[in-house]
């Protein structure tokens, strides 16, 4: 079974057919919300909206260790996020997708390990490559099917929210090596690496960020949640060839 965990723009899945919800209950606490069971073109999906159904949850209030813990109890085959980010790399323009295969962690303050407390030994886990080769390249694969164009590879930079960057934070992300900022990448794939769960984003550029292009002196969010509009019914279409390979 396929886990989507939806972002900004993505409060629902629209080609799903639900089933049933249910109410999680995990270590760590409440999930997002209740986890949406349904089907893709016949094939087994779960969905669970990151800031809740009513997009209610800032990015640095979610709870990452519930969220996934939640998912992990359920046997996934994989997991796949779709997160909105601002471009930062000149050719990341609005309404760009992008699968990006590095991240950098600019996030603070969050629970972002399941290995903590004097009664666990220290464990340590490789993150060499956050995100999974196989979900990445299955991504690749179904927007190949679906005749989307997206942009491989790229590194992520996770940031602290729920404000947006300054320009000259933007500046110094750029000359560490970030193409795209967002602000929920972070703990969610290191907890995703510490379960074992196989996990990938989908990353939606629904700006430019601070300090470039149109935003050169502000972000007009308007613009952006019409941008996330538009390039959702794209990852949807995605996310419709991507459950094929459940199939094969």
């Amino acid at each position: 079974m396929l886990a989507i965990i939806g972002g900004t723009g993505m409060t629902q899945l629209a080609c799903l057919e639900i089933s049933r919800r249910r109410i999680m209950r995990t270590p760590y606490g409440e999930p997002s919300g209740p986890l949406t069971f349904g089907s893709i073109n016949d094939s087994r999906v779960v969905f669970l909206a990151r800031h809740g159904y009513g997009h209610t949850i800032p990015p640095h209030e979610v709870n990452y260790r519930a969220n996934m813990w939640a998912l992990h109890s359920l046997n996934l085959t994989r997991v796949i996020s779709v997160a909105s980010v601002g471009g930062i790399r000149p050719d990341l323009t609005p309404g760009t997708l992008a699968i990006p295969d590095q991240i950098i962690d600019y996030t603070h303050c969050r629970k972002y390990t399941y290995h903590e407390g004097t009664d666990k030994p220290v464990t340590y886990i490789d993150f060499t490559e956050p995100y999974c080769p196989l979900t990445r390249s299955r991504l690749l694969e179904a927007a190949k099917r679906a005749n989307e164009a997206v942009m491989d590879g790229g590194t992520y930079g996770a940031t602290q929210g729920p404000r947006l960057e300054t320009a000259a934070e933007i500046n110094r992300l750029e000359r560490d090596g970030v193409d795209m900022v967002g602000m929920t990448g972070m703990p969610e794939a290191a907890l995703a690496k510490e379960l074992g769960l196989c996990y990938a984003t989908i990353a939606v550029v629904a700006n430019h960020a601070a300090g470039r292009a149109a935003s050169a002196h502000a972000i007009r969010l308007e613009d952006a949640h019409a941008v996330l509009e538009k390039a959702m019914i794209r990852v949807r279409n995605i996310l419709e060839r991507v459950v094929e390979f459940d199939a094969d």
